[in-house]
């Protein structure tokens, strides 16, 4: 029988790109996004996948019962859930306004939150299921002037955790990715600010790039699989090219690259 995943934030980015190897995977997928999906959907089909998808707010409760009653009506329900959709706030934290703060932490946090309850609710029914959370390496650590957008992966990791506490024993594992900074619209309006340069990542990451969307792909789907991970419950799991694991300065991180 043909698996369901249901993406967030599947219209550009990582989400997009997650989309495109689930489907290939032979994955029926569902898409969501604020923005239209009527392109991305017809990418897919032309492809040859199976996809379908509804726009939406996934920080809205009555989106999130909206998309679970899509995706059982369309799809028979959801096997797999990807907590992908999410916002940037690059501000010092006395300047972040409460709005600020509140719009991250709506996106980034509550939506996950509301998804995972609403089709969680569906994966527990029949003690089987898959959620990823896109978290970030500012869940694992802090990082100057993002104190909304770290704050809230940091809250995503700690709701992957208890989830998994909660819902392993009913045959529905939670996991989290951690990606470092990737190549993405996102990043493009990011460095747009003059926030931080190429330079800055490279230097800092032991493999030398920046991440790409397809590395970040491939751990959420590698997380989702049962034959795979069927045993990996709870974790936190980095793509970032060791810059987690490095604690040396960016002189000595450089010089020793040879």
């Amino acid at each position: 029988m043909k698996r369901t995943a249901v993406i967030t934030g599947a219209a550009q980015g990582v989400g997009w790109v997650t989309a495109m190897r689930f489907a290939r995977l032979g994955y029926r997928v569902v898409l969501t996004d604020v923005q239209p999906l009527e392109a991305p959907i017809g990418k897919l089909r032309a492809a040859g996948g199976d996809a379908t998808g509804l726009s939406g707010d996934v920080s809205a409760e009555s989106f999130a019962g909206e998309l679970a009653e899509f995706t059982a009506r369309e799809c028979g329900g959801a096997d797999v859930l990807v907590n992908n959709a999410g916002v940037s706030l690059i501000r010092p934290a006395e300047e972040t306004s409460a709005a600020d703060w509140q719009r991250v932490m709506a996106i980034n946090l509550l939506g996950p939150f509301l998804l995972s309850k609403a089709l969680g609710a569906q994966m527990l029914a029949r003690r089987s299921g898959s959620i990823v959370n896109v978290a970030s390496v500012a869940g694992l650590a802090g990082v100057s002037h993002r104190s909304a957008y770290n704050a809230s992966k940091h809250g995503l990791i700690g709701l992957t955790r208890t989830l998994a506490a909660e819902w392993g024993g009913r045959g529905v594992r939670v996991n989290a990715v951690c990606p470092g900074w990737i190549k993405t619209e996102m990043d493009v309006a990011d460095q747009g600010s003059g926030a931080y340069s190429d330079r800055d990542i490279v230097d800092r990451v032991p493999m030398a790039r920046f991440a790409r969307p397809e590395d970040v792909a491939a751990a959420i789907a590698y997380l989702a699989d049962p034959e795979q991970s069927g045993f990996v419950n709870g974790v936190s799991l980095p793509v970032d090219g060791g810059w987690t694991a490095d604690a040396s300065w960016d002189s000595l991180r450089v010089r020793t690259r040879g």
